[in-house]
């Protein structure tokens, strides 16, 4: 997983992982959670990859926007 940047110094994103039409988000918990373009929606993920990249805003989104639409969530 690619450490994720964290501009804004206070999200509880800590890492993600890329794949096409989807991406994985770990959280400081630990927990990580996959969202896809069938659990998510196709805007959402490409919104989320575009956000986890820049390194700002992304767990504002999920919250906001695809909260517990995930596809799946591990430890």
């Amino acid at each position: 997983m690619k450490k994720y940047k964290n501009l804004n110094g206070d999200s509880g994103v800590v890492a993600y992982d890329i794949a096409a039409g989807a991406i994985t988000v770990q959280f400081r918990s630990g927990e990580k959670y996959l969202y896809s373009d069938n659990s998510a929606g196709a805007d959402n993920v490409a919104a989320m990859q575009r956000l986890a990249q820049s390194g700002r805003g992304l767990s504002t989104f999920i919250a906001q926007h695809v909260h517990d639409r995930y596809a799946r969530k591990w430890h």
